[in-house]
This record gives structure tokens, sequence and C-alpha cells, in this order.
């Protein structure tokens, strides 16, 4: 492939991630105008959004194998169209038992997406025989934070929630229509297709399922931090209306800063010590929004949260793409259906640990995976020296 091409393919894979990190931003900044539509409590909202990650679990595992057949190229570009069209469906359901089939159906686009880009990503990584896999997850984090803004645009200039949603997904289907031109075909070499096939075994790969239980800890924060700032800088530390989606500006401003600067800081402190001082900061940060819940620690403590796991689902999703013997659709789905789980469990966990105790004990149970994750990382480190002996 040449240079040029290389770089075209860069670029569109580059703005998909935007488009899907936008498209998230824009609609979870809005939970709380979705609580007041559908009339839901904390547990009743952690439910609803069980249906997204149950979607995304379900689709992960199986666009891997789908990946082998047809090519991360094309379940790329069916996948960013459908989450597009999905998007709006969201604040005009009947009630809540459709709004439940509408997000398993956006959770179920959004995943396969998610393995399919990132499939992409490691293929044009491998093109340009460097580590770029931050970047583009910088650039996810880019969307998000113009999807974090916009919403609270939209919030503070009191458009409907429907419009709103109509406004972005024209936005977003714009770009997806100029990109899907410039994505890269998976390439395959004689008998690959036998050794891609996931076997029941493939879930015991030593560092495949290392990787996923931080990939867990560290999905399940992510998604906590995008579901629950809003509504936790409303409710607990009382910050007004208009105030309270800039908890998730922070959080992934943070997450692009620390994503654009990642792959640099991979090569100079290696991966498992970056993922260790990672892990600190996100404890760090989380623990300040926790203890003192007030606006700005709020804001700085989400910031802070942000720079933590920056690199570490990157990390993850670069080293199993990279794995001898599996194509990278395959060890990314494997790696993603576990750390996806971590979506699955955290909304309703998190909403019935808030009606329970308050939404601060609730944040706490992601301030406990935090240090799970950081454990995680130091029982690698000591297996691989113990292998290395």
């Amino acid at each position: 492939m040449a240079w040029s091409d290389v770089q075209k393919s860069r670029a569109a894979v580059a703005l998909i991630f935007a488009v899907n990190g936008f498209l998230y931003a824009n609609w979870v900044a809005r939970l709380p105008r979705l609580q007041e539509i559908y009339q839901l409590d904390h547990g009743q909202l952690g439910l609803v959004l069980l249906a997204s990650s149950i979607g995304a679990l379900v689709a992960m595992p199986l666009t891997g194998k789908v990946i082998v057949k047809t090519g991360s190229h094309r379940i790329t570009t069916v996948m960013l169209f459908l989450f597009c069209l999905f998007i709006p469906l969201i604040p005009v359901t009947p009630n809540i038992y459709t709004l439940w089939i509408v997000l398993f159906a956006i959770g179920a686009t959004s995943g396969s997406l998610d393995v399919a880009m990132n499939a992409q990503a490691v293929l044009v990584e491998q093109q340009l025989r460097k580590p770029i896999m931050s970047s583009f997850h910088a650039i996810f984090s880019a969307g998000m934070m113009l999807g974090a803004g916009s919403g609270a645009l939209f919030t503070y200039f009191e458009v409907s929630f429907f419009l709103h949603l109509l406004i972005v997904m024209a936005i977003s289907l714009l770009v997806a229509s100029r990109v899907r031109h410039f994505l890269i075909p998976d390439l395959r070499k004689v008998g690959q297709e036998q050794e891609d096939q996931p076997s029941q075994n493939i879930l015991l790969h030593p560092a495949l399922l290392s990787l996923g239980l931080i990939a867990f800890c560290c999905m399940l924060g992510e998604g906590a931090m995008a579901d629950w700032t809003t509504i936790y800088l409303e409710k607990v530390s009382l910050a007004d209306r208009d105030w309270s989606p800039l908890g998730l500006v922070a959080f992934s401003t943070a997450m692009m800063i620390g994503r654009f600067l990642g792959d640099g800081a991979r090569q100079r402190l290696g991966d498992s010590r970056l993922v260790q001082g990672s892990a600190i900061v996100a404890i760090t940060g989380l623990s300040l929004a926790l203890v003192w819940p007030v606006i700005w620690t709020g804001i700085l403590g989400f910031f802070l949260v942000g720079i933590g796991l920056a690199t570490i689902v990157p990390i993850a999703y670069s080293t199993a793409g990279n794995i001898s013997g599996l194509s990278p659709g395959v060890g990314i789905s494997m790696v993603t259906s576990i750390g996806y789980a971590g979506f699955l469990v955290g909304p309703p966990v998190i909403g019935l640990l808030s009606d329970w105790q308050g939404l601060r004990f609730g944040m706490a149970f992601v301030l406990f995976l935090f240090v799970a994750m950081l454990v995680l990382n130091i029982l690698a480190v000591r297996r691989q020296r113990k292998v290395g002996v």
C-alpha cells in the first residue's frame, strides 16, 4: 500500500473513531432528560442502560467470527451507518420496553463497530509499523469531548432531545458516507481462516485473559464516567443543570489528552509501568470526587480519572490485535467481550447501589475496581518475571 493511501486510511479510521465518540457522548450527556421523559429513578435508569451493554456483549464475539469471513472494512461500514440511524429513536419510543429494545440495538451496532474499527486501526498500525493505537482512541475521546460539549449547548438552549439527536445523526451520516471508501481490506494468508476460528479454549490464552480482566475494570470505569458524571454533579455535588455536563467534558478532554500522549509514554515507560501509574492516577481522581463532593473537585477528579484510564484499553487492544496466530478482529473481539462485561455489570450495579445507599456509594464500587485493576497489573508483572526466570 502506498504511503498516501495509508495516510488516507489512517484519517478515515480516525474519523470513524471520532463519530463513534461524538454520537455516544451526545445522548449520554442528556441522561437527566431521559430520566424525566420516561420517569426513571437511578435503579431503573441502570437497568435501561443495561440493554445497551447486553447488546454489545452479544454482538462482540460474533463480530470476530464475521470479520474472519467478510472483513473488518465491511463490518465497520455497515455498523457505522446503523449506529447513526438508531440514535434519534432514543427519546421517541412509546414506553420503557421499546426504549430497552432501541438501546439493545444501539449497543449491538456500537459494539460491533468497536471491534471492527479497532481491527482497522491495527491494520493501519501494521502498515505504518509503529504504535499508534492510542492516537485513534484519542480521536474517539475528542469526539466524546465535542459530543459532551454540544450536548451541554443543546441543553442550555433548550433544544428538544429528538431534534438534538436528529442533527448529530445528520452530521455523522455525512462523515460516514465520505470515509467508507478509504478503509483497508483484510488481507488473508493461505490457511489463516483455520487459525482464526475462535475455539472454546481461546479465552484460556494467558495473554487474552489477563488483558480482558484489566479491560473489564477499565471499561466499567469508562462507562461509569460517561453514564453517571452528569447525574453525580447534579444530584450529589448540587451543580446547576447547565453546568453538570462539564464533568463529562472534563473526563473526555482528559482521555483525549492522555491518549494523544499515550503512544510516546508507552515507548518510554513500557506497557506494565504505564498501566500501573495510570491506575494510581484514576484511583486518586475518583477518590477526590467522592471525598469532597463539590462541583470543582468533581470536575478535577473526573479529569484525573480520564488521564488515568486513557491508555489502558488502547494498550489492551493493540496487544490483543497483534497476538501471533490470531487475526486482529478475533483477538480484539475476545478482549472487548470480557471488557464490555464491565458495561454489562456496571449500570445495574451502580444504579441499585445508588438507590440503596446513595450515588456516592454506587461510585465507590467503581473505585474498588480501579484498585482491582492495579492489583491485576502488579500480579501480571510478577507472573512475567517468574516466566522470565
